[in-house]
């Protein structure tokens, strides 16, 4: 009889456990209170920074969050590891950080990857802002120090009053952002950083061994990156030459000129350019700018000979006509060059817009100024 009772009390332990766990299963949504749950994520360059949390509101107590609802520094919980906790950065689980590639963070390298998030608030200002690799615990009762990826130490600053805790992405620009925590009167700011660069190019790699591959336009809008961002050069250069092996035009050999250009091999970039200048699929605003560019290097008399070769074949182009005129400055004939530029501003294609611009040019002109150098004065 013992034994059948034992036997009876474990069924009827594993028949509530299983009750429970059905129950659970079968249980409805409802709203989580009185902290509900967020995301908030950013974009900077290609990556992204998503951040996981729970939002606690002031709730009436002004004055009483730093320092008692939040203590300062590190302290015993009453809970957990019983260790030397800081502050979850939010409530319920984890704050949890994610970021899509390695970033800097105050200068310091993290790894890609997701993130418990924590700070330690300093009653002097400070704040240690910490990464721990534990992403699934309760809060930070269950912290660890040995768990840390990364600490960085920042400064918090007084901030307008905010009722409900907010992460937000703030001075934002083209490779970084701050990600700031706001609460009650306070604000916790840390920059993150990256290598945007060299994560478009490294994504671009991967792209262009797929589908992008396969058509001129992925390697040379790769290429273009480069070029317009002065970064991995060498790696336009390929990538220009794969772009002119699958379709030999225009965009494409321009594009190598520029690069070739930019890597100051100027003998070879001016064969591909005169190249360009000679394909059928060419375009006025394409051999414009190469002859622009050939003033720059002071190849006026280049210069010249490629504008003259865009004007028969584009003679009322307004582009031909305005680069006509700059040509003719840059060698001195002024008089010449006042003649095409009259012209231009009598094209009945003109644009309204340009027209200003185009009669200060003409005023240079006639005072015998070179419209191809900076103003006088």
């Amino acid at each position: 009889m013992k034994r059948n009772s034992i036997y009876l009390m474990a069924c009827m332990a594993l028949f509530v456990l299983m009750g429970n766990q059905t129950f659970a299963q079968n249980t409805i949504t409802t709203p989580r209170a009185p902290s509900p749950a967020a995301e908030v994520s950013q974009t900077i360059g290609i990556s992204k920074v998503t951040i996981n949390y729970s939002r606690p509101f002031v709730n009436g107590r002004t004055g009483k969050i730093w320092g008692q609802l939040v203590p300062f520094g590190y302290t015993n919980l009453g809970f957990g590891n019983g260790g030397n906790n800081p502050w979850r950065a939010g409530a319920n689980e984890n704050t949890v950080i994610t970021f899509s590639d390695d970033v800097k963070v105050e200068g310091k390298d993290l790894a890609a990857g997701s993130y418990g998030l924590h700070i330690a608030v300093f009653e002097n200002g400070d704040a240690d802002i910490i990464f721990s690799n534990n992403t699934t615990s309760w809060g930070s009762y269950f912290y660890l120090e040995s768990e840390d990826e990364l600490r960085v130490k920042v400064k918090s600053t007084e901030n307008a009053f905010t009722e409900s805790l907010t992460y937000d992405f703030v001075n934002i620009d083209a490779t970084s952002a701050q990600v700031v925590l706001d609460w009650e009167n306070k604000r916790f700011p840390f920059k993150v950083e990256f290598a945007v660069h060299d994560l478009v190019v490294e994504n671009a790699s991967n792209q262009l061994r797929s589908t992008a591959g396969f058509g001129f336009q992925g390697p040379m809008s790769a290429a273009q990156y480069c070029v317009n961002n002065n970064v991995h050069l060498d790696k336009a250069l390929a990538w220009a030459d794969q772009a002119i092996a699958l379709q030999r035009n225009a965009q494409t050999l321009g594009l190598k000129g520029q690069i070739l250009f930019a890597t100051k091999k100027n003998d070879e970039a001016i064969a591909v350019m005169n190249e360009m200048v000679d394909h059928p699929t060419t375009q006025a605003n394409n051999v414009y700018a190469y002859g622009n560019q050939l003033i720059t290097l002071d190849q006026d008399k280049e210069a010249l000979a490629v504008f003259q070769k865009m004007y028969k074949k584009w003679k009322t182009n307004i582009f031909s006509q305005h680069g006509m005129a700059r040509a003719y400055s840059a060698n001195g004939d002024f008089k010449k060059a006042i003649k095409y530029e009259k012209e231009c501003l009598a094209n009945p294609n003109l644009p309204a817009n340009n027209k200003a611009a185009l009669e200060g040019f003409l005023k240079r002109l006639e005072a015998g100024e070179d419209i191809t150098a900076p103003p006088a004065g």
